[in-house]
């Protein structure tokens, strides 16, 4: 039996921070940002759009009501919570309607609980096939003002729907994982902000891509050559050449030139969008399957997963006859069309508003984004979700 992606799709807020300008205004050459991180644009999240609206809105967009009562299994992937208790996948289930007899669970470590819960959800279909799980990845990533990893924020998410047969990828058991306890990156509960050791952290994920990679080719006898395509998580997208370079420093002219092919169609939504952490592979993923030329039936991908802290991942999966029917690029590339460009005082100015952190009550602007399911507010320490008509 045959597991994977049915359906998969994508939400970021309305309005984004044009990198060369924010390069200008940081005193930084725009190239540091557009060339040396490959970054476009960067998605900005006001206030009524946080981790659990931005999953809704997500799922929203490919849920049907046959998905709907399907569904037993709602795993949300993020490190961008917003309750220590609650799950945000709770949420979720109630903001997309589906059906009451469901687990729903929230996934915490770094960028990678998104591969994790679509694991899970493989083994969960496996026992049951006529079930249908929902994999969320949803993240702000936020590191502030003037700091180095300003230019590597952004924010999104991203809503895989996996079942048994599926319509666009088949996801293979030949996955191959890694977990090190070191200290690359990461935000204490105090801290609205994560810390991180850049240098340490890009070579931390470069290690772990190797090292991996190594026991993958071991333990299944494969090398690229059998691999059309490569997807990587990319924080920012020179970090997916980088990735690229690592594993294609002793490949063959023909494999380094086919893989090199289909870099820049994988990350050239990430390029619009910046860093989402856990959705970041899998908007990688779709970013190939929507903006790549049409690939052959059973076409082999490979996925690189990396969460600091730090736990990797190595599989594949192969695409489906007639994928991109499957696929919704007109409304993605105009979800990323039709966005407002911040000026960088507007920009500033969100990126330093926060909710309350007392008990203070506070309603919110329902125009202030265009996502169908907002963040209304917050009262008696409860935060209310709407959807709009």
């Amino acid at each position: 039996m045959e597991i994977g992606i049915d359906k998969i799709g994508f939400y970021t807020p309305d309005v984004y921070i044009d990198m060369e300008k924010l390069a200008e205004a940081r005193g930084v050459e725009p190239a540091k940002y557009t060339i040396g991180i490959g970054q476009e644009k960067m998605a900005v999240a006001p206030l009524s759009q946080d981790a659990v609206s931005m999953a809704a809105n997500a799922a929203l967009e490919v849920l049907d009501e046959e998905d709907r009562d399907a569904i037993d299994f709602v795993l949300f992937g993020t490190e961008s919570g917003v309750d220590h208790s609650k799950s945000g996948a709770v949420w979720v289930h109630h903001l997309a309607g589906i059906q009451k007899y469901a687990r729903s669970v929230e996934l915490k470590q770094a960028c990678y609980s998104a591969t994790a819960a679509i694991k899970m959800a493989m083994g969960h279909i496996s026992l049951h096939p006529e079930s249908k799980v929902l994999v969320l990845g949803t993240d702000i990533a936020k590191y502030g003002l003037n700091t180095g990893g300003e230019p590597t924020q952004g924010a999104g998410a991203v809503a895989m729907v996996l079942s048994a047969n599926p319509k666009i990828l088949a996801i293979d058991t030949d996955s191959v994982s890694m977990t090190e306890d070191i200290s690359d990156f990461w935000r204490p509960l105090y801290s609205d902000y994560a810390y991180v050791d850049g240098k340490f952290s890009n070579q931390a994920y470069l290690n772990f891509l190797t090292d991996i990679w190594g026991q993958y080719k071991e333990r299944n006898n494969r090398d690229l050559s059998d691999f059309e395509a490569l997807c990587f998580h990319v924080p920012y997208t020179k970090m997916g050449k980088k990735a690229l370079k690592a594993l294609t420093e002793n490949a063959s002219e023909e494999d380094t030139a086919r893989l090199m092919g289909y870099y820049e169609p994988s990350v050239s939504y990430n390029k619009q969008v910046g860093n989402i952490y856990t959705g970041s592979l899998y908007l990688s993923l779709l970013s190939l399957l929507e903006q790549g030329p049409l690939l052959e039936d059973n076409a082999r991908i490979g996925l690189f997963s990396y969460g600091s802290g730090a736990v990797g991942e190595f599989f594949s999966g192969v695409v489906k006859p007639g994928y991109k029917e499957h696929m919704l690029k007109e409304e993605h590339e105009a979800l990323l069309n039709n966005r407002r460009e911040l000026s960088i005082k507007e920009y500033e100015e969100i990126l330093q508003q926060s909710l309350p952190k007392d008990e203070t009550d506070i309603e919110l602007d329902s125009e202030a984004s265009s996502g169908t399911v907002i963040l209304s507010g917050v009262r008696a320490n409860i935060r209310e979700y709407s959807k709009k008509k």
